[in-house]
């Protein structure tokens, strides 16, 4: 038992003298602090005493002065407050070990007056053990007290960096105004108006580009705010209609069927501005003809106008010259993507022409809305004037237009000559061939005798489908006629290009066949409604070329019909062909010199300008007329294929 004691009386003994030592380590670490913190005032000092020495010495101006005495100011109090909070840790320090030292000697003296069997015997909690949780706590609080301590010395040395940095700043300022206030010196008195004229505008111009940083800001947070309102209201409307459905439910004896009532469009699409990028890629980049082939013809121009009507109806300029803007440059980027497309050149003809219309039809003028309905009328654009769009769109479907023909004369280019001079489609005449030349050809397709052969059925084949093409689109009959005269016009070149140039398809046969191949042509246009486009007009010139083949080339009479039926043709082209003409056989006699002669001397009168070939790249001028739709915008259906989710019927 005294063994016991003994022992136990030596562990406050060993507990006291860690105490001892942790005080000590607390008190050599804080006296480093201190000296560390002594060290760091007299730098700062004497770093203020250099700046102040340099301020005094190269200020030149009082503004300088007074910011840098400012700062100056404010690190001053910022020390002092330092120094308050300092000392007022000291003295929470000295009292929290003062403290200490009291709780642990009046727990020394108590353990020893008492006498082992008491305390040993005693149910009471033993009062060395409140003296050590006490003695804890206050080693806590101490090492918080450090703790604090500490950071308010980082601070401190946080906001002492920060100063400096200031400090530099300001030097740097001072040096460069220096410079200036130099340069401006040497000059000249003009000179120096110039340059604060010119220093102005530099400040002006950064201080304006700092506003416009913060307008653009400011817009994009009122659009992304805009944004936020729309969604909310139509949240509380929703919620509204819900409730409102859900209040009042009188009774009812029997079912009722509640019959929804077809909401009224006013033919308007609606989208945010976010989503015209997407717009866009949709209904032009990615937009594949077959794609929209079982709806309304010309959907996407449609459906862009319907766009371009709900950015009117809410006057946003920007909007309206966005869309149309992003609409024009994508189409021209689809169209030099597919530049030997056929169908995708005729799809956007279609499309562009259209939409051209629409600013038309619903632009308010009164010369495009005779043939409108009242309800289309109702549908006008009310708030912009769309003119120089109509303008854009008009010479970009003239382009369009060019690239179309384009197109068409390069698939038919090597189909004419074979199908025109060559193909026997007249069976009888199959063996029939001018002395010294052999068969060149047979009545072959493309498809049975290669690249090289083409017979006039693969020819009308060829504009069947070019035609058909235009009218799935739903191009206007107009502009279609307007393509088949064309390509008849470059049919009729290279065919009498040919025939100027080869003696050996200058002979009866040859007119006969060529005759027969027209005929077939003409009934091809009749079947189609497009005897009236002017495209038997172009053809004329072959068709008298035909006819001087077949006609007698022997007697002054003959050459007087010669001369009133070959109107379409010049004078050099009649004699080069009738120079050209080779006699079937033996029994058939050449051209006489005497009678192409005669020829020249009657059509000397005519006065015909000198061209011997015909131009093939000549361009026919095209006209779009203007032709309304019938279609009520509100009854438009969009497919769910084109994925236009992100649009909402207004």
């Amino acid at each position: 038992m005294e063994d016991q004691a003994k022992r136990k009386g030596i562990e406050p003994k060993t507990t006291s003298e860690q105490e001892n030592a942790d005080l000590a380590y607390n008190s050599l670490k804080r006296q480093e602090l201190e000296s560390e913190n002594k060290k760091l005032k007299n730098d700062l000092n004497e770093l203020r005493k250099a700046i102040a020495d340099r301020a005094s010495k190269n200020s030149s101006s009082n503004e300088l002065q007074d910011g840098y005495n400012l700062l100056l100011g404010q690190l001053k109090a910022a020390n002092e407050e330092l120094d308050v909070r300092k000392e007022e840790v000291l003295i929470l320090r000295s009292q929290i070990v003062t403290a200490a030292l009291q709780k642990e000697k009046e727990t020394t003296n108590h353990i020893e007056t008492n006498n082992l069997p008491e305390w040993t015997n005693s149910k009471k909690p033993i009062d060395k053990e409140e003296a050590l949780r006490s003695y804890h706590g206050l080693c806590e609080s101490k090492k918080l007290l450090e703790a604090q301590l500490q950071s308010q010395a980082r601070k401190h040395e946080d906001e002492l960096e920060a100063f400096r940095t200031q400090i530099e700043l300001l030097k740097d300022d001072i040096e460069k105004k220096q410079e200036m206030l130099n340069h401006t010196m040497s000059l000249s008195p003009e000179a120096q108006v110039e340059y604060s004229v010119q220093q102005e505008i530099t400040r002006l111009t950064n201080d304006n580009l700092d506003l416009k940083e913060l307008v653009e800001k400011l817009e994009k947070n009122e659009r992304k705010l805009k944004k936020q309102l729309r969604i909310y209201m139509k949240k509380v409307q929703e919620l509204e209609a819900a409730s409102q459905s859900t209040t009042a439910k009188p009774e009812m004896t029997r079912q009722v069927t509640v019959q929804r009532r077809e909401k009224d469009f006013e033919g308007m699409l609606e989208y945010y501005k976010e989503d015209e990028a997407l717009l866009v890629k949709t209904l032009i980049t990615d937009m594949k003809p077959h794609a929209v082939s079982a709806t309304v013809p010309c959907l996407p121009a449609y459906i862009l106008f319907m766009c371009i009507r709900h950015a009117d109806y809410i006057n946003d300029d920007q909007k309206v010259h966005s869309l149309l803007t992003s609409t024009i440059n994508a189409i021209k980027k689809v169209l030099k993507k597919n530049n030997d497309d056929f169908e995708m050149t005729s799809f956007w003809l279609a499309n562009t022409s259209r939409l051209l219309h629409c600013l038309k039809q619903y632009s308010g003028d009164e010369a495009f809305m005779t043939q409108n309905t009242a309800k289309q009328n109702e549908h006008c654009l009310k708030n912009f004037d769309l003119a120089e769009y109509r303008q854009v769109l008009s010479d970009l479907s003239i382009q369009i237009y060019q690239q179309l023909i384009k197109v068409a004369e390069h698939v038919m280019q090597p189909m004419i000559v074979s199908a025109m001079l060559e193909s026997e489609s007249i069976p009888s005449l199959a063996g029939v061939k001018p002395m010294g030349y052999r068969n060149r050809s047979s009545s072959m397709d493309k498809d049975e005798e290669g690249p090289g052969s083409y017979t006039l059925e693969a020819l009308i084949r060829q504009l069947g489908q070019f035609h058909g093409v235009m009218g799935e689109h739903g191009l206007d009959p107009e502009i279609a006629g307007q393509v088949v005269r064309q390509l008849f016009y470059s049919i009729n070149a290279v065919t009498l290009n040919n025939l100027l140039l080869r003696k050996d398809v200058c002979s009866w046969s040859t007119g006969m066949q060529l005759r027969y191949n027209i005929s077939q042509m003409e009934e091809w246009l009749r079947g189609k409604n497009l005897h009236q486009s002017g495209a038997v007009v172009n053809m004329e010139p072959v068709i008298q070329a035909a006819q001087l083949l077949q006609v007698k080339k022997k007697t002054s009479q003959d050459a007087e019909a010669i001369c009133s039926q070959c109107t379409a043709l010049t004078m050099l082209q009649i004699v080069k062909i009738l120079n050209l003409y080779t006699p079937l056989n033996e029994f058939e006699e050449r051209v006489t010199v005497s009678f192409i002669r005669n020829i020249q001397n009657r059509l000397q009168e005519r006065n015909d300008v000198p061209m011997l070939l015909v131009d093939t790249k000549h361009t026919f001028p095209v006209l779009f007329p203007y032709t309304p739709s019938a279609l009520s915008l509100e009854t438009l259906h969009i497919p769910a294929n084109l994925s236009l989710h992100f649009l909402t019927r207004v």
